[in-house]
């Protein structure tokens, strides 16, 4: 991964130290982590590369994508501040099985696996976080998978774009700063481009995003995902 380094400060953990800190330790760079800033479209680790740390991202967004031995790429996940990418190689994955990069410039901190190995072991708090958002990413993964199963086009590209805009975190939505292109947004709901341009066309002109050098999502944007369907025994389109 071609980075910057930016910082680095002795053992964060001297005899006597204060109790331990899981955003202080995210945010220190020492022995077994490194701190580096790295520019749009920057790789953070490729498919097929040695699997040896887990990356968190301090500010940015990441997109994990995967891609078939027909050239074929997957977005599988799109991951912004305060998460983690890379945790397979916890579980004994010697190689990377996606390739992480950033959309748009990222502050990324690499811990070595041994070292969060180390503090997952001897940190009850950063194991309780860290587990913490295992289980939270977990469930978007069920949660994505219930969506692509029953969900119409319209209804998974309006839970995409709330996701997006990490509605419900923090009151209203946040604009979506990173340039996402119409042909991800359909690798990620299962389309092709020109149904997500349909629906994204519509939704604009019924005033549930805007387009003011950015994305911005409308609260009302989730009114597409509670409108009832009438039942059907064919698949979502």
């Amino acid at each position: 991964m071609a980075s910057r380094p930016i910082k680095r400060s002795s053992n964060p953990k001297p005899t006597g130290a204060l109790k331990f800190d899981p955003a202080t330790f995210l945010a220190t760079a020492a022995v077994g982590r490194d701190i580096s800033k790295l520019s749009k479209k920057e790789i953070i680790f490729a498919q097929g590369d040695d699997a040896d740390a887990v990356f968190y991202i301090k500010k940015g967004k990441v997109k994990v994508a995967v891609m078939s031995e027909q050239g074929k790429e997957a977005v599988v996940a799109l991951l912004g501040p305060n998460e983690f990418v890379g945790e397979g190689c916890l579980i004994g994955q010697p190689k990377r099985l996606a390739t992480a990069s950033a959309m748009t410039d990222c502050e990324m901190m690499r811990v070595a696996k041994s070292e969060i190995q180390r503090v997952l072991h001897d940190e009850p708090t950063f194991s309780a976080m860290f587990v913490a958002h295992i289980l939270a990413r977990n469930a978007r993964v069920e949660a994505d998978l219930v969506d692509q199963l029953f969900n119409s086009t319209e209804k998974r590209l309006a839970r995409l774009l709330l996701l997006l805009a990490n509605f419900g975190k923090d009151g209203r939505p946040e604009p979506i700063l990173a340039k996402i292109s119409q042909e991800t947004l359909a690798e990620m709901i299962g389309t092709t481009r020109s149904r997500v341009s349909h629906f994204m066309n519509k939704f604009r002109q019924l005033g549930f995003i805007a387009y003011n050098g950015h994305l911005e999502v409308h609260n009302s944007l989730l009114g597409v995902l509670l409108a009832d369907e009438p039942r059907t025994v064919s698949p979502p389109n």
